[in-house]
């Protein structure tokens, strides 16, 4: 219970990863936890799946890559609220293609998604945070950001989280303020399970653990991250990969 009186906002909450942070942190005591997700519908779904009581969890659909509309949905959230504490931000999508046949709108969809998005959700709280001198950030990067076939657009934006993660570090430590990133490797989750029998195992074999992570595991990094038991840990990338990259 080490975030009671804390109140947060996941990206990309309604389903795996961002799902498993959210339920989490309602677990370790938020006293509010807002999921956001491109879609309304699953994220108030998976918000009532984590807290039937409805006083605690609240699902939002929003377009991270959208500067408007994230800004409509932060200003109904600090309103509810009353202060945004603890921002993670999942939210990611792949359009996975070898470089040489990637076109425009896979580049551009990736970036505005997984870096874009970033930045948008974090403008929206910083002053905030610099104000009443605290705040968590958990950016989720990814060991894609060190180099992966197929997927230029996701690795750049994954390496320029980590850049944006240690800059934002080094500006918000003297307001008390945050900031690290978390780079799993291969994870359990329904997007993953997708993938052809001889593409796991291929996946597999390039894990010394010889698995994949459980998304409960990456979660329990960012609660640590969110808490106060990291209150000397910021503008680090904390790699979660099973021993597949050392």
């Amino acid at each position: 219970m080490r975030l009671i009186g804390k109140y947060a906002v996941v990206t990309g909450a309604a389903q795996g990863i961002g799902e498993a942070i959210a339920k989490r942190l309602v677990e370790e005591g938020a006293s509010g936890v807002a999921l956001i997700d491109i879609s309304p519908e699953h994220a108030k779904e998976a918000a009532s799946r984590m807290d039937d009581s409805g006083k605690i969890a609240f699902g939002f659909g929003c377009d991270v890559s959208n500067q408007e509309r994230v800004g409509e949905v932060f200003a109904e959230i600090t309103q509810k609220f009353g202060r945004i504490d603890i921002l993670v931000n999942n939210a990611g999508i792949t359009r996975d293609a070898m470089f040489h046949k990637m076109t425009d709108a896979q580049w551009q969809s990736v970036i505005n998604v997984n870096l874009n998005g970033v930045y948008n959700c974090c403008q929206e709280i910083i002053c905030g945070m610099r104000e009443r001198k605290y705040g968590k950030i958990v950016n989720l990067a990814s060991v894609s950001a060190f180099g992966n076939m197929g997927q230029t657009n996701y690795g750049a934006a994954k390496a320029a989280v980590i850049g944006f993660t240690k800059c934002l570090a080094q500006e918000s430590a003297r307001k008390c303020i945050t900031v690290n990133a978390i780079a799993p490797s291969y994870v359990d989750t329904e997007m993953l399970r997708q993938v052809p029998d001889e593409v796991m195992q291929r996946f597999l074999s390039a894990i010394p653990a010889g698995r994949l992570a459980a998304p409960s595991e990456i979660a329990s990094v960012a609660a640590f991250l969110a808490s106060d038991d990291s209150s000397f840990v910021t503008g680090e990338c904390i790699v979660v990969s099973g021993g597949s990259y050392m």
